[in-house]
């Protein structure tokens, strides 16, 4: 890194224990958060999963948000204590299973910003997903796409992701998703995406347990060597230290390259 105060920053994870699929234990959250401070994380706005669907039952809802909150403040005091550097708060992955999300609870953004982390159901595309993206923006809503790279044939649908980005949505890759955690497929859909300029971030979507892990390190050294340091640096550090200032991203340079660049890629990825 460059300095103390360029830390990296991540706002996907899932250190909330026993509320989703991520961390069970304190201890586990506490193990995930000492593990993303020693790769140089110092800012974190964990996630947990929500559906937007559940947000349209106002007593479900509250019930769901408050005990994520009384969990959370569980961590939080202990990481105070234990990570006095690390910047530690709270938002949501929101799954938008239906078209219509209110934002207006702060808990459900991140670290009480205006961006909101979002996700498509199955890693399915729906139709009409670009409107849903600029309801959102027109409603003072900042979305983030997370791990656009996942989803069902993303990398043939460049337009599209466009389209999102121009009705005010940002995208989030995942450090894992460039060293093979989830496939060839993701990995090249990846490449695609960080080639073509349409990354704003990275992220974790570390889901806190002791088995798992960060690819972070690894992700960063195969980016450091093919030359990418600029995009590693805008999309782990400077970009995410905006979110937490409630700022927009900047905007990020492809990755552009000979095709024996693009050769050496792939021998190094794969």
């Amino acid at each position: 890194m460059r300095g103390g105060g360029d830390a990296a920053g991540d706002f996907h994870s899932h250190l909330v224990p026993g509320v989703d699929d991520g961390s069970d234990t304190l201890e586990d959250a506490l193990d995930g958060v000492e593990r993303m401070a020693a790769a140089g994380i110092r800012k974190i706005v964990t996630t947990p999963h929500v559906e937007a669907s559940l947000l349209r039952d106002g007593r479900a809802a509250a019930e769901y948000l408050d005990r994520v909150s009384a969990s959370f403040a569980g961590v939080a005091e202990r990481v105070r204590d234990r990570f006095p550097d690390v910047d530690f708060r709270r938002g949501h992955e929101v799954r938008l299973d239906v078209p219509e999300c209110d934002f207006g609870d702060e808990r459900l953004r991140l670290g009480a910003t205006s961006f909101a982390l979002v996700e498509w159901p199955r890693f399915q595309v729906p139709p009409g997903s670009a409107e849903v993206l600029s309801r959102l923006s027109r409603a003072g809503v900042r979305p983030i796409v997370a791990h656009p790279e996942r989803y069902s044939g993303v990398d043939r649908e460049l337009e599209l992701l466009g389209a999102w980005r121009r009705s005010g949505a940002y995208l989030q890759s995942t450090y894992g998703s460039l060293v093979g955690r989830y496939g060839n497929d993701v990995r090249s859909a990846s490449f695609t995406l960080l080639r073509e300029g349409l990354v704003d971030y990275f992220s974790t979507d570390f889901h806190g347990r002791p088995e798992l892990r960060l690819y972070k390190d690894e992700a960063s050294r195969k980016l450091e060597e093919i030359g990418a340091t600029e995009q590693l640096y805008l999309l782990s550090v400077a970009n995410p230290q905006r979110l937490f200032r409630d700022e927009a991203p900047l905007a990020p340079p492809p990755l552009r390259g000979s095709r024996g660049f693009w050769r050496r890629v792939r021998e190094l990825f794969h």
